[in-house]
C-alpha cells in the first residue's frame, strides 16, 4: 500500500517552503525558496509576486521529486501565507504594482492621522490596530498619493491570492487573510462598508470571503504538469500564517499560547470570542466562522539577530554565533537592548520606534552583544504575552515554533524568562502542518482541526530553571521601564 501525503506550502515574507508530510505530521521532504527584498526609499519593503508565484511552483515540484512520490500517494495541498502585502492588478489579473509587504513603513503619516481621528472605533470593529502594516493604510497612503496603480486597479490582492488567481482564474480569500487587511468585520465575516468608502475601493475589487476548508478546483493543466501534480489534486485555501502556526503546533484549546520567531514574532492564543485590548495593544484576527486568534505581533525577531551578525562581519554560522552569548550570564552584564530595528508593531504600534543598547561600558564584549540582543527580543516578546494576559488569562501550556525554536540556548532563556514549560514539536515547519491538516480537514481526511494533536511529534518540554526566572523578573522590570521611559523619543 502506498503512502499517504499531504503538502503544506507556506508563502512566507523570507522564502516559500513546499513541506510534504505523511498523516501523522513526520516531515517526509521539504523544498525552501528565498524570496527578493527590494527598497526603493526609505522604509518601503517590496516583494515580486510573479517571483512568488514561480517559486511556488517549482518548491513544490522539488518536494515531489525529492520526496519520490508516486501516483496516487498525494491527498491533498493546503495554503499558508503571511499576512498584510497587497498589490494591484488590472483586469487580465496581471500585477501593476510590487507587493507591498508588512514590514513597508510608508504608510505612516495616514497611520497617525486615522489613529487620532477614529482610531479606536475602526479597531474595535474589526480586531486590527492601526499600523502602516495593515492594507487598510496602504490603501490610504495609495488615495492620497495618487498613486497610479491604484488609480487604475481593476483588483487588490495578497500575494495569496495572486497565486491562487494564476493558478485557479478564481479571486478567494480566507477569513483569516480578509481580517489582516483591516477592512473586515468579524462579527459579519464581511468587508466593512465605511472603511471601503474611507480608502475610495468596491468589494467588487476585493476577492470572495470564505472558510479556511474552501477546496479550489480548476487548477490550470499547464501550472499541474509544472508542479508534478495531478490536476484533479484537493488544493485548500487554508488561512493565515499566525492561525496554522497554532494549529501545526498543537496550541489550539483555551489557555495554550503559541510563540513564534522567525524573521519577525508573534504570541498568539485562539479562541472562542473575538476579543480587543482597551489599550489597543493586541490583534484579534477571525480563523474561522467562530474561532479568533487573538496576540501581538513584533517586526523584530530572528531579524535583530541578522542586523547584528552582519554588523559584527561575523563569518561563522549561526549556530556558532549565538553559542557565544553561553559565556555570558544572565542580563548581559548590565546591557539591555530594546529591539525596535524596524519599528514595532506590538506592544508599542509605533512605527518611528528605534533600536537601543542601554547600560553600555568599556567591559562589554561581543558575547555581550549576542546576550543582549536574544534577552530584548525575547524581554518584547514577554511584554507582549502580558497584555494578551489580560485578554486571554494566564497561559496554561506556552509552544513555540519559527526558526529560534531551534537554539537550546534560547529556548531555556525562554523558559526561563516566562517561568513556564516550553513545548516544541519535533516538526519546525508549524504553518505548514497546519496548512496540510486543513486540507485533510477540508477533504474529510481528518474529522476535525482538534483531532491534529493526535498527529504531532513532540520533544520533551523545556523546564525552567528557578534562579533563573527568579533573576530574569529583576532585569525585566529594567526592561520594562526603559521601554517606558525610550517611548517618549519616538
Amino acid at each position: 500500500m502506498g503512502r499517504e501525503l499531504v503538502i503544506g506550502l507556506d508563502l512566507g515574507t523570507t522564502s516559500v517552503k513546499a513541506c510534504i508530510f505523511d498523516r501523522n505530521g513526520h516531515l517526509v521532504a521539504d523544498v525552501e525558496k528565498m524570496n527578493t527584498f527590494y527598497y526603493p526609499q526609505q522604509g518601503w519593503v517590496e516583494q515580486s509576486p510573479v517571483e512568488i508565484e514561480r517559486s511556488a511552483v517549482l518548491a513544490i515540484r522539488e518536494a515531489i521529486e525529492k520526496a519520490k512520490v508516486e501516483e496516487g500517494e498525494l491527498l491533498a495541498l493546503g495554503f499558508s501565507a503571511a499576512m498584510h502585502a497587497i498589490l494591484t492588478l488590472d483586469a487580465a489579473g496581471n500585477p501593476t504594482s510590487p507587493a507591498i509587504i508588512w514590514a513597508d513603513g510608508r504608510s505612516a503619516g495616514q497611520a497617525e492621522a486615522l489613529l487620532e481621528a477614529s482610531g479606536e472605533q475602526v479597531y474595535k470593529a474589526t480586531g486590527t490596530p492601526i499600523h502602516p502594516m495593515t492594507p487598510l493604510m496602504k490603501l490610504l497612503w495609495m488615495k492620497e498619493n495618487n498613486y497610479e496603480p491604484y488609480e487604475q486597479a481593476s483588483y487588490f490582492m495578497s500575494i495569496k491570492e495572486y497565486l491562487l488567481y494564476c493558478w485557479f482564474g478564481q479571486r478567494k480569500i480566507d477569513y483569516a487573510m480578509a481580517s489582516a487587511t483591516g477592512l473586515f468585520n468579524p462579527a459579519k465575516l464581511d468587508w466593512e462598508p465605511e472603511l471601503l468608502a474611507l480608502t475610495g475601493i468596491t468589494a467588487a475589487q476585493l476577492s470572495e470571503i470564505v472558510p479556511p476548508t474552501e477546496i479550489l478546483s480548476g487548477l490550470n493543466a499547464d501550472i499541474a504538469a509544472q508542479m508534478g501534480v495531478p490536476a484533479d489534486l484537493p488544493f485548500a485555501i487554508g488561512s493565515a500564517d499566525g492561525q496554522l502556526s497554532n494549529l501545526g503546533i498543537g496550541a489550539i484549546l483555551p489557555g495554550e499560547v503559541a510563540v513564534s520567531v522567525g524573521t519577525s514574532g508573534a504570541i498568539r492564543q485562539l479562541t472562542h470570542q473575538a476579543k480587543v485590548s482597551d489599550s489597543r495593544e493586541t490583534f484579534c484576527y477571525s480563523f474561522t466562522k467562530d474561532t479568533y486568534i487573538v496576540g501581538g505581533p513584533t517586526n523584530n525577531g530572528g531579524i535583530a539577530l541578522q542586523w547584528l551578525k552582519d554588523t559584527l562581519n561575523y563569518e561563522g554560522g549561526y549556530e556558532a554565533f549565538l553559542a557565544e552569548a553561553e559565556k555570558v550570564a544572565p542580563g548581559a552584564d548590565g546591557l539591555l537592548f530594546l529591539p525596535y530595528l524596524n519599528g514595532e508593531r506590538a506592544p508599542l504600534w509605533n512605527q518611528r520606534a528605534k533600536g537601543n543598547f542601554y547600560g553600555l561600558t568599556m567591559t562589554h564584549e561581543r558575547a555581550h552583544f549576542i546576550r543582549a540582543v536574544l534577552e530584548g527580543v525575547t524581554f518584547n516578546l514577554y511584554q507582549i504575552g502580558k497584555a494578551l494576559e489580560k485578554l486571554a488569562g494566564a497561559p496554561q501550556k506556552m509552544y513555540v515554533n519559527g526558526g529560534l525554536s531551534r537554539s537550546p540556548l534560547w529556548l531555556q532563556m525562554m523558559a526561563d524568562i516566562f517561568d513556564a514549560e516550553i513545548y516544541v514539536s519535533e516538526n519546525h515547519h508549524s504553518a505548514a502542518w497546519g496548512a496540510a491538516w486543513t486540507s485533510l480537514v477540508a477533504t474529510g481526511y481528518a474529522s476535525s482541526y482538534e483531532e491534529i494533536k493526535q498527529h504531532i511529534p513532540m520533544d520533551k518540554p523545556v523546564v525552567p530553571n528557578p534562579e533563573m526566572s527568579k533573576r530574569y523578573k529583576e532585569i525585566y522590570a529594567n526592561y520594562e521601564k526603559l521601554a517606558k521611559t525610550m517611548a517618549a523619543f519616538f
